[in-house]
């Protein structure tokens, strides 16, 4: 493949296609049918999809146009931007999340033979469908979601079948949301589902060099079927946009019965709206951390650091405080709650016979889980609350916290996996994600910018910088990440040769 390849061309907002097909300018089965042929014509490249759903998708395509038509015939169009905001916008669902009728690996060479069907939609499905959007498939995750690389054994033979970074084809697309990450910088979609556990949307965002943002904990319910477990874990959105980002966390911040009141629909939205210059960002108290945090003999490349800095400068300059903050705990604090990530693999809905079907890191995983006793989980709980108190009293200084979104460009496929030494490959992920968790034990919102591309080994890369705000504070965050969009538009993923 070419070292340094083109800017891709304009690719659709999922705003714009929206307003285009409520306005009846173009149709939800137009823009559905274009995205299923861009999906079969660089999936094989990308590994970004476990499966395509071409029928639900132009069946959902043709609900949207004939409500749409409806609509009009009736003189109510004005109504048609609050009842479908996504309106026939391509949005894959990732493949840990059920799709009535759609069969579902969860990225386990176990359930490949035999995938589970589900009978109905989950939540956040059931909102995006309601939105307008058409589900062209599922997106690939690796097995289960536990680790930040997406490479399943669901090749040919069991053999691991890698998402990949549309910037360089030898490098995956980051994990675990490394499917849905890819399909939309390589343009296949304006947005995509992602769910986020410990930096699982905003990882393969930052190695894809696309936006992602996850809510501060409890902005998007589990339900109304689901639960929130430990609290780490958040469902969102991948886009290319700020504006994208937050009306897909729009749709999908929805209160199911048993849920608290949730802010009225469209807020994200319209306060990524309200930002039309650098307003935002003057008088901000930003707080730049550079040091790794949960792994301290991480490496940090020089571009990841750039990345930070250089978004820094351009804060500064509109007028933005930036001063350095504490690394808010220590690696071994960190390591006390443990326990969250692997009792939540002793949960999956697998009998311990089947273990030997499952990657070794799972293995390891649900190993580790099942020598924790009840009370060692619950000070692990405890432990990961102190923590999110710490790290709130040692940043209550700053509005948000800058740092960079991994510790390196994104990853070459294999170089994070180890089936051979499964605790080594869990500290190389830490190694390489040394941020991004610090927000889902604290219940922050968090969104990865792609501010930053450098040439790494002859090619291009993109290198993301990691804005955090405060628990709640999703609309000023996004107002001020809009704020750099502005000032500093990013820059496209790169565009495909002909021949791909």
């Amino acid at each position: 493949m070419s070292t340094d390849r083109r800017p891709s061309p304009p690719v659709d907002t999922a705003a714009a296609i929206a307003v285009d097909v409520r306005s009846g300018q173009r149709s939800a089965e137009e823009v559905t049918r274009a995205a299923l042929a861009a999906a079969e014509r660089l999936e094989p490249h990308l590994g970004a999809f476990a499966r395509l759903s071409p029928e639900l998708a132009l069946e959902q395509a043709r609900a949207v146009d004939e409500r749409i038509a409806a609509a009009h015939r009736a003189g109510r169009v004005d109504e048609l931007a609050t009842a479908l905001p996504l309106a026939g916008v391509p949005c894959p669902i990732k493949d840990l999340n059920q799709v009535a009728g759609v069969p579902m690996t969860a990225g386990a060479a176990l359930l490949a033979a035999d995938p589970i069907v589900p009978e109905a939609d989950d939540g956040s499905v059931t909102a995006l469908r309601e939105a307008g959007t058409t589900m062209i498939g599922k997106t690939s995750t690796p097995e289960f979601g536990f680790p930040p690389y997406t490479e399943p054994n669901l090749g040919p033979g069991g053999a691991v079948r890698a998402a990949r970074t549309p910037w360089d084809l030898t490098r995956g697309a980051g994990g675990s949301s490394g499917g849905a990450a890819a399909a939309v910088a390589a343009g296949i979609v304006p947005i995509a589902h992602a769910s986020d556990g410990g930096g699982s949307i905003r990882i393969p965002a930052a190695a894809c060099g696309i936006v992602g943002y996850k809510p501060s904990a409890g902005l998007v319910s589990n339900g109304p079927t689901g639960v929130a477990g430990a609290g780490l874990a958040t469902q969102g959105v991948v886009a290319r946009t700020v504006l994208d980002s937050a009306i897909g966390t729009d749709v999908l911040s929805r209160a199911w019965p048993g849920d608290a009141p949730h802010p009225a629909r469209g807020v994200l939205a319209q306060a990524v709206r309200d930002v039309r210059d650098t307003e935002p960002v003057r008088g901000l108290r930003v707080g730049l951390l550079t040091d790794p945090v949960v792994a301290g003999d991480a490496m940090v490349h020089p571009e990841s650091i750039a990345a930070a800095t250089d978004l820094a400068t351009l804060l500064e300059s509109l007028g933005a405080d930036v001063v350095p903050v504490p690394v808010p705990f220590t690696p071994q604090e960190w390591l006390a709650f443990m326990p969250l990530w692997s009792v939540g693999a002793v949960t999956l809905p697998i009998p311990p016979e089947a273990d030997p079907a499952l990657t070794p890191l799972t293995r390891w995983l649900r190993e580790r889980g099942r020598s924790y006793t009840g009370a060692q989980y619950a000070e692990a709980v405890m432990a990961a609350q102190r923590v999110a108190r710490q790290t709130a009293a040692a940043w209550d200084a700053v509005d948000v916290v800058l740092t960079p979104s991994l510790a390196g460009p994104p990853a070459p496929v294999g170089s994070l996996r180890d089936d051979a030494d499964p605790a080594g490959d869990f500290e190389d992920q830490k190694r390489f994600t040394p941020w991004t968790s610090i927000a889902n034990i604290a219940g922050t919102p968090s969104i990865s910018l792609p501010v930053h591309t450098a040439v790494v080994d002859g090619v291009r890369l993109p290198f993301g910088a990691m804005l955090t705000g405060r628990p709640g504070g999703d609309a000023r965050l996004l107002e001020i990440a809009r704020a750099v969009e502005v000032a500093s538009p990013f820059q496209a993923p790169p565009a495909w040769p002909d021949a791909a």
